[in-house]
């Protein structure tokens, strides 16, 4: 019943503005944010969005180099993962959402169905800078406008299709095991999702655009961020991966990790 739009724009404003630094000592207190990994001290931000969408101190996420793995793209927790099937993703127990709902498009939602999906949460703690799982080149994205419910456990557990009605940004990544789908979903009092291949408008409603010249990624290269937090869900083709044994709902990932082996 909120007007979420509206709230979430407003605390984007605020977060942005130069008057928000002062809440960057509380907002490290109330989430228990690790200040020893950030790049700089916290009084050197501009705002509390600015301290949100930190970089890290170079290695405090090193990549798992082993060719054959797949790697998480964030840190967060696995809330849900499994198989597409039937065109079917699980949004909590005993609820499920449709892949062509996610995805806006039916041609990418088959391509998808009976491949693996992982969805990770980022809480306000966390690094909020989303990486490549794996290397590949960015071959088309699609924007689709929607709801800001929040994608908390009670957001999860009392809205249906959730991620499929928040708003949210797909990458599309053409790989060694075949396509892979990014998707950054928003959600409440998320100021917005930024990527470095493109600018988003916001203002339409997109269809899938294809990126003849996108950039080239290695695994690990940063893909984009969130300027206040939310959930990844990766898509990956039939065949393509098998998870690392251990990684299962309620799993703490660090981006880098391994979170997959490659089928090849």
């Amino acid at each position: 019943m909120l007007p979420q739009t509206w709230l979430s724009r407003q605390s984007g404003k605020w977060a942005a503005s130069r008057w928000s630094r002062r809440a960057i000592p509380w907002f490290i207190r109330r989430y228990g944010v690790n200040l020893e990994e950030a790049e700089k001290y916290w009084q050197e931000y501009r705002s509390l969005a600015d301290f949100f969408c930190r970089r890290l101190k170079p290695g405090m996420r090193p990549v798992c180099p082993d060719e054959r793995t797949v790697v998480s793209p964030v840190d967060g927790k696995v809330s849900q993962m499994g198989t597409a099937s039937a065109g079917r993703l699980i949004q909590a127990k005993g609820i499920n959402y449709s892949l062509e709902q996610l995805l806006g498009d039916a041609e990418q939602a088959r391509r998808f169905t009976g491949g693996e999906f992982i969805t990770i949460y980022l809480s306000p703690r966390d690094y909020h800078r989303i990486h490549a799982p794996l290397a590949g080149r960015v071959t088309g994205y699609a924007y689709w406008p929607g709801r800001l419910y929040p994608v908390n456990d009670l957001g999860v557990r009392g809205v249906p299709n959730l991620f499929a009605r928040n708003e949210r940004l797909i990458t599309y990544m053409n790989t060694d095991v075949g396509q892979v789908a990014v998707i950054k979903v928003g959600a409440m009092m998320v100021g917005s999702v930024r990527v470095g291949y493109a600018e988003i408008n916001r203002r339409k409603r997109a269809k899938l655009i294809s990126v003849t010249e996108g950039p080239y990624l290695e695994k690990g290269d940063e893909l984009g961020f969130f300027e206040f937090g939310s959930t990844v869900i990766l898509l990956y083709e039939p065949g393509a991966i098998r998870w690392k044994p251990g990684i299962e709902t309620g799993t703490r990932l660090k981006m880098g990790e391994e979170l997959a082996e490659k089928i090849i």
